[in-house]
């Protein structure tokens, strides 16, 4: 496979994963909170960096750390799942901002694209697949999980489990995306094409098909007029996803 259509396919996986894991964040009111899960990523960067290892692999065991501290302390203590957020998040930036510096921290803010190894490869594939497999499977069950608690566990639904497997998903898409959006960007992606769909949906499976159809036009059509003005591709592939979303507001208005 070429290196640029390994990119290519990469980017699709990371806006598929992104569509689908956004429809729920939104519905679960994770809007602000996916912005500090993506910033848990950044000490890892840093850690790897110093380390000399491979930045995304620092990235990625962070976030998983990160989701199951999360997880432990909202289950142990039932304060709200945003709000646990928010205090890891604020400790993840400090430390992260300690360990990183320059052109690297720029870097692992807002993502640079490049050369692919197999084992990212292999990661981004498997991870994209992963993702889409998860949330398409389980929708149900988590729609009901959010609906009732209660509900959930008379209909069998291991509440706790469900929503460490949804917060560990969350994670895997946002490290998908931190080669092209980096910390500060990739939770943009996850929530604004899902936010513009729940304006568009009549239902739950039409939500995860316009979700995932937004992510897909913001992230070709971004990474294109990035490429063809020889800028990053991050900020463009945002701002058109966001400028899709207050489109979106017109049917609402109307």
């Amino acid at each position: 496979m070429t290196a640029g259509l390994g990119e290519l396919v990469l980017s699709l996986g990371m806006a598929v994963a992104a569509g689908l894991v956004g429809c729920f964040a939104v519905m679960r009111r994770m809007t602000l909170a996916s912005d500090a899960i993506s910033h848990v990523a950044l000490p890892g960067i840093g850690i790897a960096l110093l380390l000399g290892v491979q930045p995304l692999l620092g990235g990625i065991v962070m976030l998983l750390l990160g989701t199951l501290l999360i997880w432990a302390v909202e289950t142990k203590t039932r304060i709200p799942t945003e709000s646990v957020i928010g205090v890891v998040f604020s400790a993840a930036l400090a430390v992260g901002a300690l360990f990183t510096q320059g052109e690297s921290l720029v870097e692992a803010l807002f993502g640079k694209p490049g050369a692919l190894g197999v084992a990212e490869m292999a990661f981004g594939v498997a991870g994209s697949i992963g993702v889409a497999i998860f949330i398409v499977s389980q929708r149900h069950r988590l729609v009901i999980a959010l609906v009732s608690r209660d509900l959930a566990r008379t209909s069998g639904i291991d509440v706790s489990r469900l929503s460490l497997l949804y917060l560990l998903t969350f994670s895997v898409t946002v490290a998908l995306g931190l080669r092209y959006l980096g910390v500060l960007l990739m939770g943009s992606l996850i929530i604004i094409p899902a936010a513009a769909a729940k304006h568009l949906a009549a239902n739950l499976n039409s939500m995860l098909a316009i979700a995932v159809t937004i992510a897909i036009f913001s992230t070709l059509s971004g990474t294109s007029l990035a490429h063809a003005l020889h800028r990053e591709t991050g900020p463009f592939i945002i701002a058109i996803a966001a400028g899709v979303f207050f489109v979106s507001l017109l049917k609402r208005g109307g």
